[in-house]
């Protein structure tokens, strides 16, 4: 412990060297004076926390000394007294005033010291970043992103990668308005920076930064084509498009039908999804009896909402996959067979609009005789035997759908009943959340009746515009009290994979019974959540991804 007159006499020389070189016209010229700072940085614990405040105020007028000052000054950084440190810390930036190229150096320091556990500590780390992004924003961010790391230069600490990451969305996303200028430039910089990242990250990281590049007036409402068309291509290398699919890949499943929901908005703004739906045409389709019942969902959903969007070329490739997978969740007889209401609600939206786009492929597909003059008419090809197996099929779709109608129309009745008598908030919530299923499946019943009606006649129409509202986007207006939250797990009876309204087999008689085992069957319809990216570890599943390629 130092003597307090030896202490105060470290204190008065300091102030003594600090006074001086205020006051020297040549500053340069007052060697002595700074080294004698540099030297006091190694006393008392007050004439410490001066130095800490002197040296960076005199530094650039000693380029001699700037090796010594620097390392005197990183000490204090790293001394065990939290106000040296602190002091310290907020000097940093000081060495970048005149000496840009310090910039990086300084970055490096402070996000070392960025998960301080000492929240005065962390917060003079935070303001002296924000220092350094306001003198130089192009530099700083790029020191930023080091520490994020991407394939070729991997971040070394995931800890410190974590928190420069936090740091990034919560200080400089924020105020990028203010941080951006010249905004084209630095909006471009960033981009770049973040794309670069991308290659390593995990679903969520993914998310946070293609939500601020949306946000950005790069890629506003008024961008180009070609901006959209850039996004789709980070959305595209993210979900592995150029990888060979392996369906018991889950974590792969996951990555490629949240991207593809990510990269509806970029289609509905009149991007390209080729790329994406002849991947899931190619490889995920065929296999799609083996995936995951929630991801089933979720991908046909995907589908539903891509096909008003889809290419007449895409549709033609396309439409031979979805009438195939209808046929199969249409029921041909009354063979007691249970039909998942969800899958073909959405089968028949996608059929709808991609049949709208190129009729005449429904030829040889469900004997359709259409007319376009086009070569691809096959008018003179007998399809009948396809035609009877389609329309048998609508119909019992047709009668399954009336009868669950009845059914759940029948719940409604019941609940209405039950909610009179209900005495506990419980009770009423259940009953709450019954009919609010109940009514998201009578939209999707409603919803099929509507698309089969035009489709039972030698000569159909087919609805290419957007007068069917799906039933998740309607229930999302009105979601069930147990919808999860965004990006949340689902329960297991969330109805995902599970929305299936059975004929006579299986079930008792007695139609209360029959109306619970249908409210049963729907539970979890209206939550219409759709499955999150679960990064589990970086690059969706563990370190190492790497660029355009999982395993």
């Amino acid at each position: 412990m130092t003597d307090p007159a030896e202490e105060a006499a470290y204190i008065e020389k300091l102030y003594e060297y600090g006074e001086q070189l205020n006051n020297a016209k040549d500053k340069s010229q007052n060697v002595q004076d700074y080294q004698g700072i540099i030297d006091a940085a190694k006393t008392s614990v007050k004439a410490k926390q001066l130095a800490a405040q002197l040296i960076p105020k005199f530094y650039k007028f000693f380029p001699d000394l700037s090796g010594p000052a620097l390392d005197a000054h990183l000490d204090l950084v790293e001394a065990e007294e939290l106000g040296v440190r602190v002091q310290a810390i907020r000097g940093l930036p000081l060495f970048c005033k005149d000496t840009p190229e310090n910039i990086g150096k300084m970055v490096d320091i402070l996000v070392q010291i960025l998960g301080s556990e000492e929240f005065v500590e962390r917060d003079a780390v935070h303001k002296a970043l924000m220092s350094l992004l306001r003198q130089d924003v192009k530099a700083s961010l790029t020191a930023l992103f080091k520490h994020i790391g991407s394939v070729e230069e991997p971040s070394t600490d995931d800890v410190i990668r974590e928190k420069v990451i936090n740091f990034v969305r919560d200080k400089v996303f924020s105020i990028k308005a203010e941080l951006l200028k010249p905004q084209e430039e630095m909006e471009r910089h960033i981009t770049d920076l973040i794309k670069k990242s991308l290659e390593d990250v995990t679903g969520i990281e993914f998310r946070m930064f293609m939500d601020f590049l949306k946000s950005l007036s790069l890629f506003g409402e008024k961008a180009p084509a070609e901006r959209m068309k850039e996004l789709i291509g980070i959305i595209e290398g993210q979900a592995d498009l150029d990888a060979q699919f392996n369906v018991s890949d889950a974590d792969h499943i996951d990555r490629l039908i949240s991207c593809l929901h990510m990269a509806l908005p970029f289609v509905v703004r009149g991007a390209s999804s080729s790329k994406f739906l002849n991947y899931i045409n190619k490889y995920i389709i065929p296999v799609f009896d083996q995936l995951p019942g929630e991801r089933k969902v979720d991908l046909l959903r995907s589908l539903a909402e891509f096909s008003p969007y889809t290419t007449p070329q895409d549709s033609r490739q396309m439409l031979p996959s979805i009438v195939q997978l209808l046929k199969k969740y249409m029921t041909w007889k009354k063979t007691g067979e249970e039909m998942n209401f969800t899958y073909v609600e959405c089968l028949l939206y996608t059929f709808h609009h991609l049949a709208h786009k190129v009729p005449n492929a429904t030829n040889s597909l469900c004997g359709y005789k259409i007319v376009t003059g086009q070569p691809s008419d096959r008018l003179g090809e007998d399809f009948s035997e396809h035609y009877n197996d389609f329309t048998e099929r609508l119909n019992n779709v047709e009668e399954f759908t009336r009868a669950t109608i009845k059914k759940l129309t029948q719940g409604m009745d019941e609940n209405n009943k039950s909610m009179a008598g209900a005495k506990t908030d419980e009770e009423k919530e259940k009953i709450k959340t019954k009919k609010q299923n109940a009514t998201t499946g009578l939209r999707t019943c409603n919803n099929i009746l509507t698309m089969t009606k035009p489709l039972r006649t030698k000569v159909p129409s087919f609805i290419g515009d957007k007068r069917i509202n799906l039933s998740w986007k309607e229930a999302t207006k009105t979601s069930s009290s147990n919808a999860p939250a965004s990006g949340a797990k689902r329960p297991a009876n969330a109805a995902n994979g599970s929305n299936n309204i059975a004929s006579k087999k299986g079930r008792g008689g007695g139609g209360g019974l029959q109306n619970q085992l249908v409210n049963r069957a729907l539970e979890g319809l209206s939550s219409g959540g759709r499955g999150g990216m679960r990064g589990r570890g970086r690059g969706w599943g563990g370190r190492g991804r790497g660029r355009g390629g999982y395993r």
